[in-house]
């Protein structure tokens, strides 16, 4: 059970609660926050003072004064009108982060909303009800409005949801339940709709992911430098320790790790004197993109913890002020840092890749055939690794460099922050690809090179990946043997985090020569 309060959550618990199904509970002490915000927000309906959303339109209609007797009704219209979004729905562990998400917020206190509110969003969360979201709509400013209009009509008893397995209209769930439907009041609906939780949640899933691939990068591209017998020099400690970046240090320690007692790795000299830059500079590129996945979880535990919605209720209540905490540039900037970094190493495992199948590269069979000629081998799984890397080099175009003006004018620049978060998605599963068609050459390399003279964790990789690939015989179709392990890497069914210390023994140059 993991605890709300508004202010301490972290990735990690967001992928317990996300892909663990970890139930979520309420902080008492941010509850009692969130009472006191809400008497600000009825004490300024009783009182007729005028503020933004409150008893007042939205947008450019900011300055049409609502009659008090509208103003439950205002925050119907709001949602309703706002739940415009198209396209295919975010996948519902998305959803389930954007729920969480924006109960997380909430629970800070500072958006009167009324307890009812952020106990239905942990309801949901517990019992798995994740509303039906379309993924398409969003500017990035003021907030994520149309996906959050999708969310915030289910807690209505509006819209679509998944449920165990299925998609059902939020109100035959409801039923099956006993649940009832929460009709809004003052402010609630711009609560629940003013914030970056769309481009957030789908961030959060995409650091989880991309981590985690970042990882894999590092394990496979030691397997395809031992299949290649490349040069374990360029990884000597004192190398990285010259430039200065850590993660570039780490990558170098992960590598000579991943590489202790190769009888295949070679020397400075030994066969060649430098190897391509695709095998000699892995920590330099692969500890770059370490050091973008460092920026971009920087900003989202901010994110996934700020108030971003508006107005706030700041100050215990004695300040009511609208401001810009909705805008997602934040966040733009970091989706689109984060979807170059995947695209390089996507780049930099495809030109592995040639160099396993390329027999002017190398000295193996031409494409690794186990007869050439009347066996095309992987030759055009080569291809495939092309063409999803110049995928990746369209969608990695920045989307924050956009902004077209809304609501006439009045929010007249915008981040595009979710278009962004939803391009680094893409990039990242296509890069899961990639990395899949690597390791399925590079399996196939090391045993034409001989598997008992790997390092004992290549021979760990290549026994584990072999229950998902078969073994390489004949030609066969490949597609479905590059999904299943791109599937596998997903899934994270092989202990990736056992070595990822650089701190592990053996990790010194000396060692490991």
């Amino acid at each position: 059970m993991i605890e709300l309060t508004g202010s301490d959550l972290t990735i990690e618990q967001m992928k317990a609660i996300c892909f663990e199904q970890e139930p979520v509970t309420l902080s008492e002490q941010s509850l009692i926050d969130v009472r006191a915000s809400r008497e600000t927000v009825e004490e300024i309906v009783q009182k007729g003072h005028t503020v933004y959303g409150i008893n007042t339109g939205f947008g450019k209609l900011s300055d049409v004064r609502v009659r008090s007797e509208d103003v439950n009704d205002l925050q119907h219209h709001l949602i309703r009108s706002h739940a415009c979004g198209v396209g295919e729905p975010f996948p519902e562990i998305v959803s389930r982060a954007m729920v969480v998400l924006r109960l997380n917020a909430l629970m800070k206190g500072l958006s009167g909303v009324r307890e009812v509110v952020v106990k239905r969003l942990k309801d949901l969360i517990n019992l798995g009800i994740h509303p039906r979201i379309p993924s398409q709509g969003s500017l990035g400013a003021s907030g994520d409005l149309a996906p959050l209009a999708h969310l915030a009509l289910v807690l209505m008893g509006e819209g679509k949801v998944f449920y165990k397995g299925d998609t059902y209209e939020t109100k035959e769930v409801y039923e099956q339940l006993s649940i009832p439907p929460l009709p809004l009041k003052a402010k609630e609906g711009l609560a629940l709709i003013n914030g970056t939780q769309a481009m957030t949640a789908v961030g959060v899933i995409n650091m989880i992911e991309a981590k985690q691939l970042a990882l894999q990068c590092d394990w496979i591209s030691a397997m395809t430098l031992e299949a290649l017998e490349g040069i374990r020099d360029a990884f000597h400690p004192s190398i990285h320790e010259a430039r200065g970046y850590p993660e570039q240090m780490e990558v170098a320690a992960r590598i000579r790790r991943l590489i202790h007692g190769s009888q295949l790795v070679t020397y400075q000299g030994e066969k060649r004197v430098q190897d391509a830059y695709s095998l000699r500079c892995i920590p330099q590129v692969h500890g770059a993109t370490w050091q973008t996945l460092h920026y971009v979880r920087e900003k989202l535990t901010i994110e996934m913890n700020a108030a971003t919605d508006n107005p706030l209720i700041l100050e215990d209540g004695k300040v009511v002020v609208s401001g810009g905490n909705f805008h997602g540039q934040p966040i733009a900037l970091a989706m689109d840092f984060l979807k170059i970094a995947m695209s390089e190493l996507a780049n930099i495992s495809e030109r592995r890749v040639e160099r396993l199948v390329n027999p002017q590269l190398n000295d193996f069979p031409a494409f690794l055939s186990v007869n050439p000629g009347l066996q095309s081998g992987l030759m055009i799984v080569q291809y495939v690794a092309a063409s999803l890397v110049s995928e990746n080099k369209t969608l990695a175009h920045p989307a924050s460099v956009d902004s077209i003006p809304s609501s006439a004018n009045q929010e007249d620049h915008v981040s595009m922050g979710t278009i962004g978060a939803r391009h680094a998605s893409s990039v990242i599963g296509n890069s899961y690809k990639v990395l899949a068609i690597e390791l399925i050459c590079s399996m196939q390399a090391l045993e034409f090179r001989g598997v008992e003279r790997a390092s004992p964790l290549a021979r760990q990789l290549w026994e584990a990946a072999r229950t998902v690939v078969p073994e390489i015989t004949e030609d066969r179709v490949f597609s479905t043997d590059i999904e299943n392990l791109a599937a596998w890497l997903k899934g994270d069914f092989f202990d990736w985090k056992k070595w990822s210390s650089v701190h592990e023994g053996g990790s010194s140059y000396v060692d490991n020569a």
